[in-house]
């Protein structure tokens, strides 16, 4: 009896003091953070903006001697994972190094035509760039090499600079000038921590332009798919075609044509059976390789050269020689090299970085993006040197790569020391090679470029980061490469600008027997306060959009006063704005809030404010606009700005 006596008590005493607090609400004050001088301020924002990784953690409380360690392990990550290489880990690198050369040594002669350059330079493109990542490069997965949209696009920036056909040292020149500036541009990103940068290129748009680049890459392969000895510089669809359909009675090879067509037929199929299984990876692995082989012998049998099928004919032997003197560091062509490099640079980087991102998650390790743009910085820079042109991540080999049990970056190691192994003893059995094979083997590597998955999603999810998606790929089709990137750009930048020039709002109302505020758009069952208008800005408020805020806040008081004159409700006597998202405040939005503060006094509604974040209080309280509004109009939540607004209301609830 005693114990249920006290539980009444207590029952009773709970049921007054929330009697008592629904009589008298406690109002909570926003807290406003101590003040912090303006060098701290700077600091910890270029703390946040470039070092948010906090790169030098692993270095506190260390040693000297143990920090020099950690710096030259930070430089050359191979220093790092060598420690703990085993025969275990090599055996894996060994057969990934093996299989992923067999795919890229056909490759690199291809993907040297679309860079209008001779075939061995895309071997040599193999060999300096891989060896030097192995050592500074933090991803495991990725192989390194030429890929065919960074050679098409410096093929065709540096062709409407030089012609390759008239000057071919000059264009050479030009190419190894753009590679150097283009590894500057990488290297110094990563040393200023810039890699955000890369950021504003939206994935919608680099899915457009890939997949409008895989379609100029394989339209171009037609000349040597259809044996076509006259055929259009220009890389548009129209051009194209109709260089294609305008040769078609006088200008097509039909035993190249079967050679293309049995070995793309082959490489397809190839693909298939490592799609359906992935045990047999190595089969498109070798597929190209074995292409080559077969194809080359088959014209050396036959003399198909004879009948009008065009072969590669030569590849110079021997390991890359010198360039540096050839890099053009004063003239005319210097500014041109610096422009072209800087396009290049970028497009290689973000391919490179899309691509180690995705196999590091897909392994579970951290990829460090600004260690990888020195790595790959460096690459090129040596590169450059060493008569290669630009080298990046490639999407096909690093997944062959990965798929063939690769444990680190020796891998590419492996592969380079396959590549300097046909450079000085195989590459004149390459002398018969058809390019039909070649145009076969870029056109099978290029079809996974276009990602209809990723653009279907696009569509499903965001309709404006579609149209970026396809702007970027019509622009590349129909007019150029350059073109397409620059759309791409372009609606990427103007999708930002769109949305910080154009915040979203939304009117709250009341979720029923809750405390708790949301949009009435997204929840039908929340119900709007009487006399009470509730506005949420779901951005930080600056001036480019202060505005606008102000503007839409007015419209939609203007439009609850019509629709409450119509529904014979009370007229609207405070204007609730919930500033929860609002991360950031500048002087053009505080002028804007105090615009609409005196617009609200002029038709007699009071302007309330809602739990304001740590900055934006700072900057209300220093404005003096807090005095002006007065402190008891700035709550930290809405349910309190409510009951303080309507007590009688919330009595009667």
């Amino acid at each position: 009896m005693g114990h249920s006596t006290n539980e009444e008590l207590e029952t009773r005493s709970l049921s007054s003091s929330r009697h008592q607090s629904q009589n008298f609400p406690h109002i909570h004050k926003v807290g406003v953070p101590p003040k912090q001088n303006l060098i701290n301020e700077f600091k910890d924002t270029v703390k946040e903006t470039l070092f948010s990784d906090d790169p030098l953690r692993p270095f506190k409380d260390q040693p000297r001697s143990r920090k020099f360690i950690l710096g030259i392990q930070a430089i050359f990550p191979i220093f790092e994972w060598g420690r703990r290489y085993n025969l275990t880990k090599f055996r894996g690198d060994l057969i990934a190094g093996l299989t992923i050369a067999s795919l890229c040594i056909p490759q690199d002669i291809g993907y040297s035509k679309l860079a209008n350059l001779p075939p061995q330079y895309g071997l040599y493109s193999s060999f300096v760039p891989p060896l030097i990542y192995a050592f500074m490069g933090s991803s495991r997965d990725i192989a390194i090499g030429p890929v065919a949209v960074v050679s098409l696009l410096l093929g065709t920036l540096l062709q409407n600079e030089i012609d390759a056909s008239k000057d071919p040292i000059g264009y050479r020149r030009l190419a190894f000038t753009a590679t150097f500036f283009a590894g500057v541009t990488q290297a110094t990103l990563g040393l200023f921590r810039l890699g955000f940068l890369i950021d504003f290129l939206s994935h919608a748009a680099i899915v457009g332009f890939m997949g409008g680049a895989a379609i100029t890459i394989a339209l171009q392969q037609l000349k040597g798919f259809l044996g076509i000895k006259k055929f259009t510089k220009k890389t548009d669809i129209i051009s194209v075609m109709h260089s294609v359909w305008g040769s078609v009675n006088h200008g097509w090879n039909w035993q190249t044509i079967l050679i293309g067509g049995t070995f793309l037929s082959f490489l397809l199929f190839a693909k298939y059976i490592g799609k359906k299984n992935k045990k047999f990876f190595w089969v498109p692995a070798i597929a190209p390789l074995v292409s080559v082989i077969l194809s080359t012998f088959f014209v050396y049998i036959t003399h198909a050269e004879k009948k009008g099928v065009e072969i590669v004919r030569h590849i110079e032997k021997g390991i890359n020689p010198s360039s540096v003197n050839q890099i053009y560091f004063s003239g005319e062509y210097l500014g041109k090299g610096f422009r072209i490099g800087i396009v290049a640079g970028m497009i290689a980087l973000t391919e490179a970085i899309a691509i180690g991102r995705t196999f590091a998650s897909m392994k579970d390790y951290q990829l460090d993006g600004n260690k990888e743009m020195v790595a790959l910085g460096s690459m090129n820079i040596i590169g450059s040197m060493t008569s290669c042109y630009v080298a990046t991540g490639s999407f096909s080999r690093s997944a062959v790569n990965y798929m063939a049990g690769c444990e680190t970056a020796a891998s590419n190691i492996v592969m380079s020391f396959v590549v300097i192994l046909t450079l000085e003893f195989i590459t004149p059995l390459f002398k018969y090679t058809p390019n039909a094979i070649l145009s076969a083997i870029i056109i099978s590597a290029v079809i996974n470029l276009i990602d209809f998955q990723a653009a279907i999603l696009i569509w499903k999810i965001d309709k404006f980061d579609f149209v970026a998606c396809l702007g970027a790929f019509f622009g590349v089709i129909f007019s150029s490469v350059e073109i397409g990137l620059l759309i791409a750009v372009s609606i990427s930048f103007a999708k930002i600008l769109l949305q910080v020039t154009r915040p979203r709002t939304a009117i709250l109302g009341n979720i029923p027997r809750t405390a708790v505020y949301r949009n009435i758009q997204q929840y039908p069952d929340a119900t709007k306060v009487p006399g009470i208008l509730i506005v949420r800005v779901d951005s930080a408020i600056y001036f480019s959009n202060s505005n606008y805020v102000k503007e839409r806040i007015l419209r939609w008081l203007t439009d609850e006063e019509e629709q409450i004159k119509g529904d014979y409700q009370p007229r609207i006597q405070f204007l609730i704005v919930e500033m929860s998202p609002v991360t950031n405040i500048d002087t053009s939005g505080i002028h804007a809030i105090e615009e609409l503060y005196r617009s609200l006094l002029k038709r007699d509604v009071q302007l309330i404010l809602a739990n304001p974040g740590p900055v934006v209080i700072d900057k209300l309280h220093a404005s003096t606009f807090a005095n002006l509004i007065g402190e008891e109009k700035i709550f930290l939540t809405v349910a309190e700005a409510v009951s303080s607004c309507s007590p009688k209301m919330v009595e009667e609830a």
